[in-house]
């Protein structure tokens, strides 16, 4: 009996999909095309039986994708890895995700990740102050922009089209004492808002404007080459995006994404997004070069749910302040 029994579990191990570790992993994910290789390529080697197809774009784009798949009845992504977590609690209400709360979330504050297990924040991108070191007026606060030196000046990132930018102008109006009025005085300073943070980073690393609001990352990495800019994280905080990952109920290959999901959060998936330039959603990894320690870095709190609610609301009085 015992000898039929070990038999048994072996035959079961043998044929359980998430020990075979292999067959593919579709991927649809809003990261630069360069992150998005390298981390397929890291997982690849860690799993060498799986084969990781990856779609990139921005993630309206990849959500327009994604949904015009579902609506044909022929879904083909496994996980979702996108920019922002608004659009993952819109899908968890849609019950489009798969929970997986067999996770390992060993180091990641419980703010990090769905209390279901629904999706899982990869790293923190906050956005801050970039400026020319031509500028005269070296930032520390946000309130610094609505200021005479940067009059006309400013560039940033429209709400309208970028969601990370959303997520901000909703971080800074629920945290300001200025609330909306903070964004129609900058506004009535001749702030540009248009684009996205890519665009943002061209301005001012050429001289058209002398600041900006963008994300971390990129001012960072061309301070780092020799452009001519500096990134503040202002005092009163900064807001957040924090790149989350789920699993889709509709994915082929469940077991696959599940190892995948584990693998983005674990300590080697987090050493790779430090050296890919961006914070770390689990404690105890070294934050990249240029970066103040994690202790000093003040995140601002975020409603996702809130701000799910209040999206086109959000929209429309950024449009209007903007006349956009």
């Amino acid at each position: 009996m015992r000898i039929l029994l070990a038999a048994s579990l072996m035959l079961a191990t043998a044929l359980s999909p998430a020990l075979a570790q292999e067959g593919k992993l579709v991927l649809y994910t809003s990261q630069p095309n360069t992150d998005a290789q390298q981390t397929a390529d890291a997982f690849m080697a860690k799993y060498p039986g799986i084969t990781v197809e990856w779609v990139r774009d921005g993630t309206p784009k990849i959500m327009a994708k994604f949904r015009a798949e579902v609506e044909a009845g022929a879904p083909q992504a496994d996980v979702l890895l996108i920019a922002d977590v608004v659009t993952m609690e819109g899908l968890k209400a849609e019950g489009l995700l798969l929970n997986f709360p067999e996770a390992d979330t060993t180091g990641l504050d419980a703010s990090l990740y769905d209390e279901d297990g629904a999706y899982f924040s990869t790293k923190l991108i906050t956005t801050g102050i970039v400026y020319n070191t031509a500028a005269t007026m070296v930032p520390a606060s946000w309130l610094d922009l609505t200021k005479p030196e940067a009059k006309d000046q400013l560039a940033m990132p429209s709400p309208l089209t970028s969601g990370a930018a959303l997520i901000h102008a909703v971080t800074l109006t629920d945290n300001l004492a200025e609330g909306w009025d903070y964004y129609t005085a900058l506004a009535a300073n001749g702030a540009q808002a248009s684009g996205g943070n890519g665009d943002v980073m061209t301005a001012v690393a050429g001289g058209e404007k002398l600041y900006g609001m963008v994300v971390d990352f990129l001012p960072i990495r061309e301070a780092a080459k020799g452009a001519p800019v500096a990134f503040v994280f202002p005092t009163e905080g900064v807001s957040a995006v924090t790149e989350p990952a789920a699993i889709l109920a509709s994915a082929p290959n469940p077991d696959n994404a599940k190892l995948f999901i584990d693998f983005l959060i674990s300590e080697e998936g987090q050493q790779l997004a430090s050296s890919q330039g961006y914070i770390p959603a689990r404690a105890g990894i070294d934050l990249p070069a240029g970066y103040p320690a994690r202790a000093d870095i003040k995140v601002l709190p975020y409603d996702a749910a809130a701000a799910l609610a209040n999206e086109t609301a959000n929209k429309e009085r950024f449009s209007e302040i903007f006349g956009q």
